[in-house]
Order: C-alpha cells, then sequence, then structure tokens
C-alpha cells in the first residue's frame, strides 16, 4: 500500500479563477508539509481562490486536517473567514467525510459533492 500523499495542480475557471489541487493517498504527518508548500506555491504565483479535490484521499488524521486548516488560513483574508471561503473542499469519499463532519471540519470549510458545484460556488 502506497500511503505517500501525491498532488496535481490544476487551473480551473469558475466565475473567478480557481486552482485545484487533486489529492491522492494519505494526508497526514507524513504528508503535512508537502500540502503547505504547495499551497504556498499556489498562493505566491497569484492564486487567490483554492479547491481541494479529496476524491482520492485515502486516510486523513489530525495532521492532515490541522495541514487544511493552514492552507485555509492561507487563503482566506483577514477577517472575512465568516464571509467569503476562499478555499473550498470537494469529493470527499464517504470515510473521509464523516471524519471531517465529526471534526466539525465542514462547518467553516465549504465541502461539495462535486468539483463542477464547487467550482460555480465560487465569486469575486
Amino acid at each position: 500500500m502506497d500511503v505517500t500523499l501525491k498532488i496535481e495542480v490544476e487551473q480551473a475557471r469558475g466565475r473567478v479563477p480557481v486552482t485545484v489541487l487533486h489529492l491522492q493517498g494519505w494526508l497526514d504527518a507524513q504528508s503535512e508539509e508537502l500540502l503547505l508548500a504547495a499551497a504556498v506555491e499556489v498562493y505566491e504565483s497569484g492564486a487567490r481562490h483554492l479547491l481541494l479535490n479529496l476524491a482520492e484521499v485515502e486516510n486523513l488524521t489530525s495532521a492532515g486536517m490541522r495541514a487544511m486548516q493552514k492552507v485555509y488560513k492561507l487563503f482566506t483574508p483577514s477577517g472575512e473567514s465568516y464571509k467569503v471561503a476562499h478555499m473550498k473542499i470537494c469529493n470527499a469519499p464517504p470515510q473521509i467525510h464523516q471524519v471531517l463532519g465529526i471534526t466539525g471540519f465542514t462547518q467553516n470549510i465549504p465541502n461539495y459533492e462535486s468539483q463542477l458545484a464547487a467550482l460555480d460556488s465560487f465569486a469575486e
């Protein structure tokens, strides 16, 4: 079993340009820095809307959730966390969706069942 996290970057367009990070593998303490580095790289390249596609995430630990929270803070302008989400997630497999729900994670970070629905939800 390969527990390495792989990240594929896609530039998509909804109402605004959105950078999509397709995650595959385990999001845990071993891969936390990899996700953060990828997010910082796209942010520094000018991305201001980010979608994490979790369709192929096999395991999510507290360290993985911590990494996603740090990415959320990077993409969310100070004082706007309750107004507009600049980072969203989509396609969480049932076991990952359950973990995110139990921990209350999806109360702050919008979660969508499809990438298209998530892309359509981004606004200026």
